[in-house]
């Protein structure tokens, strides 16, 4: 085995330049805490980016992929195991679900909603009945077919022709929506309930439910991508049940196996019956050892007290983050729901989100941007309201400097 020390100039050395990581290099973690190669210590609001739903070295999580590797890893879906049988049970129970696919992330659990939606518009209506409206900002994944539905054309440059038969409207505009939906060829309609990439926007209440109708009337499915909204992120097991308003199809992902690689497709009896043998498939999908994990996190975040604590904790949070921000003038709003926030920083800090991200490690917090001019916070769900004391202390200590 390679004991080789490692350090960040390795990264420039091994790895494809697809990313820019940080200069520190996380080696532990514990409940919200995380500490560097040389012992740094660092209160985690990033949460791997509403992944880390349970923080860091969970007993629960370490127990469930501890119990379950001991018995077996893997099985082709010649075979089906007793962890994602037991796991789609659950989510079935919870939710408007009646089926579940399992994949390995957002984007593969998007690729599957999108091509479902497709397969079933071809199946009841014809070939013609394949467009799908997505909205502006949005992000559904970085497969060819999910950056193409997302509305984010940075992430589709040099990499046409994208598949075509997508129309993009304007987030939260039911008027946009109108103009484009049409009975004959519009298979669905996806949306995120919170759009977490461009600067964590929360859909207005009567703009999803004016989709969910658009949807009825037009025959086409409505598809909510909860990927970072989903597993109790909002207080809600998922948003839509703070919304009210049900979708066909539904993906969740990141905070569902609280940090190991894990994903689902939610859907109806009805329409999951278009997928049928052999039309589309995954070789780690449904992976015993990562149902296993799910399942832990499922049960422990669909209690009503984690459920009733993530509100609690996200208003603690809210609060502190707008008192910065008047303290300082740096944020014009703090905007989002449950532990899904994004400080969006005044005229005159605009573009400088990376500049506090930066600030903040020298202090010792990690936080997230959004794009150039928002600060997001996606912090474990149990995190312990000092540990949210101490993270707005270092977080502050991080503005003086930045703003003196």
């Amino acid at each position: 085995m390679n004991k080789e020390p490692v350090s960040r100039e390795l990264f420039d050395e091994v790895m494809v330049p697809n990313y820019a990581p940080g200069s520190i290099i996380p080696v532990r973690g514990e409940g919200s805490r995380i500490w560097d190669q040389d012992g740094r210590e660092f209160i985690d609001l990033q949460g791997g980016i509403a992944v880390s739903c349970l923080g860091h070295s969970h007993p629960g999580l370490v127990g469930a992929l501890v119990e379950q590797a001991e018995k077996i890893w893997h099985l082709s879906n010649v075979m089906t195991n007793e962890p994602a049988l037991r796991l789609a049970k659950t989510l079935c129970d919870l939710t408007f679900a009646e089926r579940v696919f399992f994949a390995n992330s957002g984007g593969e659990a998007n690729e599957a909603a999108f091509k479902l939606a497709r397969r079933y518009g071809w199946e009841h209506t014809g070939p013609e009945k394949h467009e799908i409206i997505s909205f502006k900002g949005a992000f559904h994944g970085r497969t060819l077919f999910t950056v193409s539905v997302g509305g984010q054309a940075k992430y589709l440059e040099g990499f046409e022709p994208a598949p075509g038969g997508i129309h993009h409207a304007d987030f939260n505009d039911l008027e946009s929506v109108k103009k484009l939906i049409s009975k004959e060829k519009t298979c669905a309609v996806v949306v995120e309930p919170i759009q977490g990439e461009s600067g964590v926007v929360p859909a207005d209440p009567e703009f999803l439910e004016g989709l969910r109708k658009l949807c009825d009337d037009n025959d086409a499915l409505l598809v909510f991508d909860e990927v970072q909204s989903g597993v109790g992120r909002t207080g809600h097991l998922y948003a839509y049940q703070m919304y009210d308003v049900v979708p066909d199809i539904l993906t969740s992902a990141k905070g569902l196996g609280g940090g190991f690689p894990v994903a689902a497709m939610l859907t109806t009896a009805k329409i999951a019956a278009s997928l049928g043998v052999g039309t589309h498939g995954s070789t780690y999908g449904g992976n015993a050892l990562a149902c296993a994990v799910a399942q832990k996190v499922i049960d422990t975040v669909s209690q009503p007290e984690i459920l009733k604590g993530v509100k609690a904790r996200a208003e603690h949070l809210r609060k502190g983050m707008k008192d910065i921000g008047e303290r300082h003038g740096i944020f014009s709003d703090v905007r989002g729901a449950g532990l899904l926030l994004g400080c969006v920083l005044t005229e005159q800090w605009k573009g400088k989100a990376k500049d506090f991200l930066n600030a903040g490690l020298d202090e010792g917090v990690m936080v997230l941007v959004a794009g150039a001019d928002v600060i997001r916070l996606a912090p474990s769900l149990i995190i312990p309201d000092t540990d949210i004391d101490e993270a707005l202390e270092r977080f502050e200590a991080a503005v003086k400097k930045l703003t003196a």
